[in-house]
């Protein structure tokens, strides 16, 4: 970085200091990629305190206007895009890392389309249309603490916007969020875009860790979201044990706001197991439909506390202030019907046999990959994934590395892939199993 753009940073406080780098890279004075001064030099300059520009520096970084990589020192953020679910710029190459469901798996939504389209719907409606609010409420209460008769509704536009909206009602910028690690992209890409400060809680062959729960409770976290069932990316559920344990840490933290994203649902082998006690004041449990109904069925139903309901009715209310009574009708009708729900079982049963396919597979070439649950299955390799991911792309295969699911950098590369092998036919899963393992020799 040139003298003159250094002296253009300003500021007293770092609030101050903050807003000042990016007031210039908003206007280009500042590129993406570009060297920042250090702590020291910066404080310096400004002529305040080390602690200062150093949060500055954290308060930027956690923005994403920059990205500190250690020693290397700090950079303004390259607009580089970020991870996203789905298919990828494959080219020619076989994308086995979307996390896409089977389209043929998918209920035919033709049938439920007459009864959907009904009289119009005017402002000040009930938001939740009647025949939906009864299904969803033998959907999730059986699930909940207390009485079901009293739980309380809400409708978003699929789980990620339910998360969204619920973090956005309970946290400020630079509040504390508890998220698991590796984590769910559009989690990531959540607490980043809010300003929150994520804080990682890995994640076992159980789900969450009970003493990576402790620790981030310590830190001050107002919020924990969680997997119950098939953790994206690694396929982990709760066990019965493991729930029971977190229930307890969180006993001592009724006020925390308590997000169980059970995504999977109807898809899922694993039972659903829950770490909200029955006296924990600040929870929700989202269940999606987009995975068994289809990506484009954008409706997913949050169980609350009445805190957390009306909280979330008021953050609902200056924008989208319900989801469209032709989707809800629509996915009250797909599923109340047997057909579709046998296709849906069905498809349940199909992402279980061909994960559990795939890891005999693998096994059979020496490398172990537990099955796990969900779309997809996370792969231990015993070498750098990116370095495995680069042979197989030469073999004509696109993966995803672990590197993309973690919360924050690392010098340390990830050792793991996610595939997604559910739609390979058995000669197709047999030349990427025997793909893999050439390529993870290869790297070695």
């Amino acid at each position: 970085m040139s003298t003159d753009q250094e002296q253009v940073i300003s500021g007293g406080t770092a609030a101050e200091i903050a807003d000042s780098v990016r007031g210039l890279v908003e206007r280009g004075a500042l590129a993406p990629g570009s060297p920042l001064p250090s702590v020291r030099a910066l404080a310096e300059q400004l002529g305040v305190n080390r602690n200062t520009a150093v949060a500055a520096y954290r308060t930027l970084a956690r923005s994403g206007v920059v990205v500190s990589q250690g020693r290397a020192g700090t950079r303004v953020a390259q607009r580089s895009r970020v991870p996203q679910e789905g298919f990828a710029a494959a080219g020619s190459l076989r994308d086995v890392g979307t996390g896409n469901p089977d389209p043929s798996l998918i209920p035919d939504l033709r049938p439920a389309l007459a009864a959907a389209v009904g009289r119009p719907v005017l402002y000040g409606e009930p938001v939740i249309d009647r025949d939906l609010e009864s299904w969803a409420r033998v959907w999730v209460g059986s699930d909940l603490p207390g009485d079901a008769d009293d739980l309380r509704l809400t409708l978003t536009s699929g789980a990620v916007d339910a998360v969204e909206r619920l973090l956005a009602q309970a946290l400020l910028r630079d509040d504390a969020v508890a998220l698991e690690d590796p984590c769910f992209l559009a989690s990531i890409h959540l607490s980043r875009i809010g300003g929150y400060r994520a804080v990682p809680v890995p994640v076992d062959a159980e789900g969450m860790t009970v003493d990576g729960l402790r620790h981030a409770l310590d830190q001050g976290v107002r919020a924990v979201v969680s997997t119950p069932r098939a953790q994206n990316p690694t396929g982990a559920s709760l066990t019965p044990r493991r729930a029971a344990q977190l229930r307890e840490v969180l006993a001592d933290h009724p006020y925390v706001l308590v997000v169980q994203d059970d995504y999977f649902s109807f898809l899922s082998r694993r039972p659903f197991f829950s770490i909200i006690g029955p006296e924990h004041r600040r929870w929700a449990l989202i269940r999606s439909v987009s995975k068994f109904a289809g990506p484009d069925m954008c409706l997913a139903v949050t169980a609350s506390d009445p805190d957390t309901a009306a909280r979330l009715a008021l953050r609902l209310s200056p924008g989208t202030t319900w989801v469209s009574h032709l989707l809800q009708r629509l996915t009250h009708g797909v599923m109340t019907d047997a057909g579709a729900l046998a296709l849906i079982e069905q498809a349940g049963a199909h992402y279980a046999e061909r994960n559990t396919a795939f890891a005999e597979r693998l096994a059979d070439h020496g490398l172990e990959a537990p099955p796990g649950d969900g779309l997809s299955l996370w792969v231990p390799v015993p070498v750098p994934a990116r370095d495995v991911a680069e042979r197989l792309m030469r073999r004509g295969w696109l993966v995803r590395t672990g590197d993309e699911f973690r919360l924050e950098p690392t010098d340390e590369p990830s050792r793991h892939l996610r595939l997604t092998v559910h739609d390979l036919d058995q000669q197709a899963a047999r030349t990427l199993a025997s793909d893999l393992a050439a390529a993870v020799d290869e790297a070695c």
